[in-house]
């Protein structure tokens, strides 16, 4: 049986409905690339008022341009991220590459960011050894998979630990567990 999605999820292309469609029960909207346009964000803000947007795009720099647009437009749109190492088939990185166990994961994990929240600084992000260091991207990237939120840069992974409204006592012990 299929898993039952009400909010529409935002997917790349037609292979990735192709594959989510096989074990999802939910309706797709394909906006073909990272040239999203202004008629696909017009018509994604009504759908989010209606009945929610989820955005699934490849863990692949024009997947993350696509998802950095529609968030810039639409902050109230939850978000789906599927592990790039996850996710390759190939030599080819995407939603239709990856797995139905990870897309389920993924899906169990959605996040809706909250932009008012600045709690967390770049030298919160240096005392914790997530920027700054040597083993900074290997440590971010590890406390980015368990947060569900999709690796990031030091610059990006701020703005989402801000965004989801993360404690410092939660970060703290998520960088004591994965050290």
């Amino acid at each position: 049986m299929k898993q039952k999605i009400n909010e529409l999820i935002v997917v790349e292309g037609k292979t990735d409905i192709d594959f989510l469609s096989s074990f999802l029960d939910a309706d797709f909207y394909q906006v073909g690339g990272s040239a999203i346009s202004k008629d696909d964000i017009d018509f994604l803000k009504k759908a989010n008022e209606k009945r929610g947007i989820i955005i699934l795009t490849d863990p692949d720099f024009p997947g993350l341009q696509i998802r950095a647009k529609i968030r810039k437009e639409i902050p109230s749109a939850k978000e789906a991220f599927i592990r790039k190492e996850c996710s390759i088939k190939h030599h080819k990185v995407g939603v239709a590459e990856s797995t139905k166990d990870e897309v389920i994961r993924a899906l169990a994990n959605v996040l809706t960011y909250n932009k008012n929240n600045e709690s967390f600084t770049n030298v919160d992000l240096v005392e914790l050894g997530l920027n700054g260091e040597k083993e900074s991207k290997i440590l971010r990237k590890k406390v980015c998979d368990k947060l569900n939120i999709g690796f990031s840069n030091a610059k990006q992974f701020l703005m989402k630990i801000n965004s989801i409204n993360l404690s410092k006592e939660d970060l703290e012990k998520i960088v004591k567990d994965l050290k």
